[in-house]
């Protein structure tokens, strides 16, 4: 896009990764801006994160009205956004929100997928014994963690790691990919052909990070 793409956030929690896209954006030369964070939790700290820098910060509570409704309201919340990001929103979502943002979602999972779908993927990582552990960003579908992959980092599972530890290396490696993607979506340059994403990668580019 050579205009700078409006993004709308969806958050339940803290949201570190709303902050590492709020940093980000901060760059008069990022491609994205963040317009609106909505949280289906009250109360939540994602929310004093969007004030704190600026933008317009929503609730729109998800108990008590049918799973339909309570989309619909998110799409009016959001507003003319280009792409929504999801950073700790803990719904999932249906062709009643993602039709009307198409291949448009983004997601930032805490495993290396398609292993590990779902919650705590550090704590799956640890149980299934495997040396390497990472984060994936992708667009979003009807299922649960199955859309196409815009990008992937690993960190080493280390002798004696705990869930805990893990998670917080692999939380680093969120906080880089996260806006790195959300900026080739931004820049037109991710194409999904039969589910699998392609990205036109400029010098020094890669789809895969290592973190520590």
């Amino acid at each position: 896009m050579s205009r700078t793409a409006r993004v709308g956030v969806l958050v339940s929690g803290r949201g570190s990764n709303l902050q590492a896209l709020l940093d980000a954006a901060a760059d008069p030369w990022y491609p994205a801006d963040i317009a609106v964070v909505v949280s289906n939790v009250p109360g939540a700290y994602a929310l004093e994160r969007a004030a704190a820098a600026g933008v317009a910060a929503h609730t729109v509570d998800h108990r008590g009205k049918p799973r339909a409704d309570f989309e619909r309201e998110l799409i009016a919340t959001l507003g003319e956004v280009d792409f929504v990001c999801l950073a700790g929103f803990m719904r999932v979502l249906t062709p009643t929100f993602l039709d009307a943002f198409p291949e448009r979602v983004l997601n930032i999972h805490p495993a290396l997928l398609p292993a590990f779908p779902g919650t705590h993927g550090a704590a799956q990582a640890l149980a299934a014994g495997v040396t390497q552990a990472g984060a994936t960003c992708h667009l979003v579908d009807a299922g649960v963690d199955t859309g196409p992959i815009l990008a992937q980092g690993s960190v080493p599972v280390l002798a004696g790691d705990t869930e805990a530890a893990l998670a917080a290396r692999i939380l680093a490696v969120e906080h880089r990919l996260y806006p790195l993607c959300l900026r080739w979506m931004a820049e037109g340059r991710v194409v999904v052909t039969n589910r699998r994403a392609s990205v036109q990668l400029q010098t020094g580019e890669s789809r895969w990070i290592t973190g520590a």
